[in-house]
């Protein structure tokens, strides 16, 4: 049975260049970023100044109704007048006879909802990190008399330095007076606080909900009230009905029990927050490496971590005994919020870097990988898509398969075979090299050069500098070495060079997993789960990614294309992509026999019974 698609009006493509008339300003149409309820969103840069935005670009068939216009103008008249490092930045507004045009803050790095996907779980140090900014924006939206009202990951921007911007305001609303409350239902469902479904009035406690339903997603890797059916996702919002690990840290603990207080005036208010102990009391990064986008960083988890505490049920979550947090004191009104102060809350930190940064992880410690790398979840992924009819795909419909958002972080762009002898040599998409010996050991240094990760064969890893290394690695450090020299000489690249960033000191990479060769094609797994596929005749490539269940094509002239297997099932899937994934489940089932044979029957590299790429074109 094929999906039926909803009809939609049929939209003109955005064109090549746009015109501001109220500025004079010509923007030139770049990368699609993605698309999401009325709006589809490009690069568009400004031929004068040369500035690159986020171009909201928004149908004006789609705002053919009073109520749409008006939610969008509501919309951007609310973002224009905010201005603070964790809002993304509404930079101009115009339209032309098709379409509106909102220019916004460009953030690079995609939302916490894709960084949510490929983690999961997080550490408590980054949780600390990315919610301290979520609460320093929402002490400015509510110093403005704003409700952002729909906070969820997926709204949560990072920019390229690894900064929180809060986005998306279509479901924002402006208070007009003290004490104000608003009925209206609106909000994602597991982020909804029990007072806007019981639709007796609202305030910025909704906001304040929402925090803390961020704050259990981050830690535990799912959101506290989350269910099969909505019905029951809203019973257990109403109910107060969730369960916190007991894995998680009695500090976090205590403040997820007053975030999410049914009652909203036992919720502590926006500058009340940040005096609770989880955050003057835990390692606070000054900045995250761009790695932690889907590999955990290497910290000393004992160090940074706020105690156990084992917590049956949330009712029965009170804060620490020792809690330094604002204790309850009668209810307050709902729409009483701090006036605005020049300086935003602050944290304390008793812990530096130094003290959190670790010299060798065990194997598993933060239990992030499950031991085939989920090749077992990828092999499910593939034959439910493959056991669908693909093959009916429609070319005017590549628009709406199209999803740059689950591109890979790492893939390799460079690789050359000394496995006789040594192994497999291979460059990052952001110029870190690595190795992977014929002995099963890894290497990878860096791309500034400055920090080395080894890991042993018992997937035990250790992390040097890279002029500080132990004697008995002076080989692997050697050929590691040779092996970036040769591949900077004489081969060519394909990917994006990436600067030294503060942070990057605290940086874990994925490394090379397994690999072996075909007549057809070069097949490279990867600690994180991603696998490439290199096609040798054509210089194609196909990345796949069970975590966020997407794969990326990379043709012969360079242009990338990602796009969601939930997608390819509903719209179809275009030839060339369908042939290569056919391919590439053939070649997972290879590794999954490999992973559970009793003897190594074929050693990486070598390339056993071939299977070629053309039988299944």
């Amino acid at each position: 049975m094929t999906t039926q698609k909803k009809s939609k009006p049929v939209l003109k493509e955005v064109p090549e260049t746009v015109y501001d008339s109220s500025t004079n300003q010509t923007y030139v149409k770049g990368k699609f970023l993605g698309k999401g309820g009325f709006a589809r969103c490009y690069e568009l840069t400004n031929m004068s100044t040369k500035a690159v935005y986020a171009g909201k670009v928004v149908s004006k068939t789609l705002l053919t109704k009073k109520h749409q216009r008006d939610k969008m103008k509501q919309e951007v008249q609310i973002q224009k007048c905010l201005s603070h490092p964790n809002v993304v930045k509404m930079e101009g507004f115009f339209e032309d006879d098709d379409n509106v045009y909102i220019l916004l803050e460009l953030c690079s790095r995609r939302s916490l909802m894709e960084l949510h996907k490929r983690r999961r779980a997080v550490t408590e140090p980054e949780a600390r990190y990315f919610t301290h900014q979520i609460v320093l924006a929402c002490h400015y939206l509510h110093s403005m008399k704003v409700i952002h009202r729909d906070l969820k990951l997926g709204n949560l921007f990072l920019n390229e330095d690894m900064q929180v911007k809060i986005g998306d305001f279509g479901l924002a609303t402006m208070l007009n007076h003290e004490g104000e409350r608003k009925k209206t239902l609106c909000g994602t469902p597991n982020y909804i606080a029990p007072e806007m479904l019981d639709k007796k009035g609202h305030s910025y406690e909704v906001d304040i909900w929402a925090i803390g339903c961020i704050l259990y997603t981050l830690l535990v890797g799912k959101p506290p009230f989350e269910t099969e059916t909505l019905k029951d996702t809203y019973n257990r919002i109403k109910n107060n009905q969730y369960t916190v690990p007991p894995r998680i840290g009695k500090d976090a603990t205590a403040l997820i029990s007053r975030l999410l207080a049914h009652e909203p005036s036992r919720r502590p208010k926006i500058d009340e927050i940040l005096s609770f102990p989880f955050f003057t009391d835990g390692f606070l990064p000054k900045i995250l490496p761009s790695s932690c986008l889907t590999m955990a960083p290497k910290f000393n988890m004992q160090a940074v971590s706020g105690g156990q505490t084992c917590v049956p049920n949330s009712s029965d979550v009170q804060p620490s005994p020792r809690s330094k947090g604002p204790a309850f004191t009668g209810r307050a009104p709902l729409a009483s919020v701090p006036e605005a102060k020049e300086t935003p809350p602050t944290v304390a930190h008793k812990q530096d870097k130094a003290a959190v940064l670790i010299t060798e992880m065990p194997a598993g410690e933060n239990n992030e990988v499950p031991a085939d790398y989920y090749l077992s979840d990828l092999y499910a992924q593939l034959c439910s898509l493959l056991n669908t009819d693909t093959e009916r795909f429609n070319e005017a419909d590549r628009g709406e398969i199209e999803h740059p958002a689950s591109s890979p972080i790492y893939w390799v762009s460079r690789w050359v075979d000394y496995s006789d002898k040594y192994g497999l040599g291979y460059q990052f998409c952001d110029n870190s090299v690595g190795v992977l010996f014929n002995d099963n050991t890894k290497v990878i240094l860096d791309a500034p050069g400055i920090q080395l990760q080894y890991t042993e064969r018992n997937n035990v890893e250790h992390f040097y500098a890279a002029d500080k290394y132990p004697q008995a690695l002076e080989k692997k450090i050697t050929l590691l070495k040779y092996f970036r020299s040769y591949m900077n000489e004489h081969l060519i690249k394909t990917g994006a060079n990436i600067p030294i960033r503060e942070g990057d000191e605290l940086a874990r990479l994925p490394c090379l997993n397994t690999w072996f060769r075909t007549k057809s094609a070069i097949v490279l797994h990867l600690s994180n789960g991603t696998l490439q596929i290199n096609f040798f005749y054509d210089h194609s490539k196909l990345i796949v990614c069970p975590l966020m269940s997407a794969a990326t094509y990379i043709d012969q002239a360079k242009n990338v294309f990602t796009c969601k297997f939930s997608l390819l099932e509903q719209y179809g899937c275009p030839k060339e992509l369908l042939n290569r994934l056919k391919y590439t489940k053939v070649m997972v089932e290879r590794l999954i026999s490999r992973n559970t044979s009793s003897h190594d029957e074929a050693k990486d590299g070598a390339p056993s019974k071939d299977v070629k790429f053309t039988n299944l074109v």
